[in-house]
């Protein structure tokens, strides 16, 4: 071990040809630190270095191409910016011309003429002569023929990196200098035999060299595969390893008793008949507050399927057990929303519903304090002032957060200390369906249930698409639902005008939309995120209560508004959302009884992953359809929210990808824990070896405390 600390965790400007200033770029453009970071830089494609072409065969429609020739000359043409190097390579069936339009000098003073070399390079048509326009060049050796019979790693880069030497060809001589420094006792074997044996895997020393020089395209496939399962296996370890201990550790409040408060909503006062899915998931949420285990459950649950009425009958359970419940959510137009709503329901019984967010101030504000501190307030809703020092709890046994990935981790752990000694049970709902291997990544520590139904009687939403030459036709359609006692939703992706985009804008948006539809037979509300909290809240207020007939919005309207009375949603330059966030989008209209429109404008130019997203839009309402489309399109994104922004960054997994190697490690993982879970056997000694060194290397996204 002591070989591992001195070679792999060397500081990268220690390593022969990096030095101070490339080693302090590696850090700050790539974050590698060290050999070790070097070595898991993997490459994110290769080039295919395993033949030689012949200049004769050659074509403009020929790609990259590697040949071995002599140049027969060299002139420099032009001057300025214009200045360029062109040589001419002959190989014993023809004559190509080589250009470079950089590093001019360097290579006038390096090349000779008359000396043999091994060109690479893309090849391109100028004028009916095809050339190769800035080729990698080196000299040829022994040792670049031996380079030259395998694949070529592609490392990613930036401008920065090369500019100081960094680029594809420097970065692949680093990696040569390093794995000519490590050997097979630098990187010992990590996963069990019995592993290795039934997946075929190839040692962990081979595998890492394999994946940055592969002799052949089995080789590669082997490393890769060895290495994504390695990384996805050691994650799920952990994630598993988190779940179990905390279930043998954390005690939670026992809920026993289904008493008054439930028993009267669910017989007097539920508006509607549950779904069996909401029945299966409350039966789920019951079981884990009688446990006497602290629930870390979450609520998955498309647009309009009933989250919220699930997370108010927990609360519910939580009031007839003598705690308090809180529900956090990460708007304050989201938190309204639910504070108006719970409130009706459970108008009548003797259920108190307070409301804090940053607008809540003064004496308005201590007064609620004080109430909630003393047990007064029983169902605390509002947006993360909730976990502010000043907020105290008599006893909150229940803390759910809506749409908790908007919610770094820190935030949602306040909540922990908000109950002594146990902490909260915690629900976390989300509307953003995630795919299961997602699912699986981000919250493989955290009980699921799953909405998989919608309620009876809930209609689908029509949706269509249209470029700007239907732009009146749109006009008139919307005019036609305003004349039928409907509202109408339009979202813009901006506010103001960027020059850097090419988009419709919300203050263009408004003027256009002021001409069409004029004061005073339509009025028009403007909502987005710069504005005040409580102008935003009057401007919603008027769609609400139906003085508006046409909301102007940003994405502010994504989650939380509820308006039965909508049936169209225009969205503008659609090709510039998400797909989940579309499917957010249109999950504000088709809540009513009327027949509801999703109409998604965008340009003529479209690319085609756009296309394929709008038809995605199209062709399915499907929650996780849309998710799994979204993944494999943008892949994971930020959803995780661990930080207020951040990447699911995976060294070599892809979950749009690797779904069948996620489950096949999730479920070895689960496999060893419950056999072996402190990994005493022998069989499992190299394995605690490398996760006792590594466990805090494996990024868990989820974790609430």
């Amino acid at each position: 071990m002591s070989n591992l600390r001195n070679t792999l965790d060397s500081p990268i400007e220690y390593l022969k040809g990096v030095g101070p200033i490339k080693g302090d770029m590696l850090k700050k453009e790539l974050g590698i630190h060290t050999f070790g970071d070097l070595l898991r830089s993997f490459p994110f494609r290769y080039v295919d270095k395993t033949k030689f072409h012949k200049i004769r065969d050659i074509n403009n429609e020929s790609n990259a191409v590697q040949l071995k020739g002599v140049l027969r000359r060299m002139e420099t043409k032009g001057d300025g910016r214009a200045k360029r190097l062109v040589g001419r390579f002959r190989d014993d069936t023809g004559v190509i011309e080589l250009v470079w339009f950089k590093g001019v000098y360097f290579l006038e003073k390096n090349l000779a003429i008359g000396k043999e070399y091994v060109v690479y390079g893309k090849v391109n048509s100028f004028r009916g002569q095809l050339n190769i326009p800035h080729p990698e060049i080196e000299e040829l050796k022994a040792e670049t023929t031996k380079k030259a019979s395998s694949f070529a790693p592609v490392y990613p880069s930036t401008d920065k990196l090369n500019a100081k030497g960094l680029d594809a060809k420097g970065r692949r001589k680093l990696m040569m200098t390093l794995m000519e420094k490590i050997a097979p006792s630098d990187l010992p074997e990590n996963l069990p035999d019995y592993i290795l044996a039934k997946f075929k895997f190839p040692p962990h020393f081979k595998a890492l060299v394999d994946i940055h020089f592969p002799k052949n395209q089995r080789d590669l496939d082997r490393a890769t595969s060895r290495l994504k399962f390695e990384e996805l296996f050691f994650l799920q370890l952990r994630l598993l390893q988190i779940r179990r201990r905390r279930k043998d550790s954390v005690r939670g409040h026992i809920f026993g008793l289904i008493g008054e408060n439930f028993n009267r909503f669910f017989n007097e006062k539920l508006p509607f008949e549950l779904t069996g899915a909401q029945k299966r998931v409350l039966k789920e949420i019951r079981k884990d507050l009688g446990s006497g285990v602290q629930m870390n459950r979450l609520l998955q649950g498309d647009v309009g399927s009933g989250k919220t009425m699930v997370g108010l009958m927990s609360m519910l359970m939580a009031l007839d057990n003598g705690f308090q419940a809180c529900l956090m959510a990460p708007t304050e137009i989201l938190a309204r929303q639910h504070e108006i709503g719970i409130t009706e329901y459970v108008e009548g019984l003797d259920i108190k519903v307070g409301f804090l967010s940053g607008t809540v101030k003064g004496k308005k504000r201590v007064k609620l304090l004080e109430e909630l501190a003393a047990g007064e307030i029983d169902i605390l809703i509002g947006t993360h002032a909730l976990i502010e020092d000043p907020v105290v709890f008599k006893n909150l046994g229940l803390a759910i957060t809506d749409e908790q990935h908007r919610f770094g981790v820190k935030q949602r752990a306040k909540l922990w200390a908000k109950s002594q000694p146990c902490p909260p049970h915690i629900l976390v709902m989300t509307a953003t369906p995630i795919p299961r291997t997602l699912a699986m990544t981000l919250y493989g520590d955290l009980d699921v249930s799953v909405i998989d139904e919608l309620p009876p009687g809930r209609k689908l939403v029509t949706t269509v698409h249209r470029t700007e030459n239907h732009r009146m036709r749109v006009f008139g359609f919307m005019r036609e639902q305003i004349h039928l006692g409907r509202q109408v939703y339009m979202v813009f992706p901006l506010i103001q005008e960027s020059e850097k985009l090419d988009l419709k804008n919300l203050e263009e948006g408004y003027e256009v939309i002021s001409r069409e539809f004029p004061i005073p037979k339509y009025q028009v509300s403007i909502v987005h995120g710069k504005m005040k909290a409580k102008d935003k809240q009057f401007e919603m207020e008027r769609f609400v209560k139906g003085k508006t007939q046409i909301m102007i919005a940003t994405t502010v309207i994504e989650v939380g508004v509820n308006v039965p009375n909508a049936s169209v949603m225009v969205i503008e330059n659609t090709e510039r959302f998400g797909l989940s966030q579309l499917h957010q989008l249109r999950g504000r209209v088709g809540r009513g009884a009327d027949k509801s429109y999703c109409i998604l404008m965008s340009s003529f130019k479209l690319t085609t992953e756009g296309r394929e997203r709008i038809q995605t839009m199209v062709n399915t309402s499907n929650g996780f359809e849309i998710a799994e489309a979204d993944l494999r399109l943008r892949g994971p994104g930020n959803i995780e929210g661990t930080q207020q922004s951040g990447i699911l960054n995976f060294r070599i997994a892809d979950l749009a990808r690797d779904g069948r190697i996620l489950q096949t490690a999730r479920e070895l993982a689960a496999r060893i824990l419950d056999d072996d879970p402190q990994f005493a056997r022998s069989e499992h000694a190299r394995l605690r070896l490398f996760y006792d060194k590594n466990a805090r290397q494996f990024r868990v996204w989820s974790r609430i405390s």
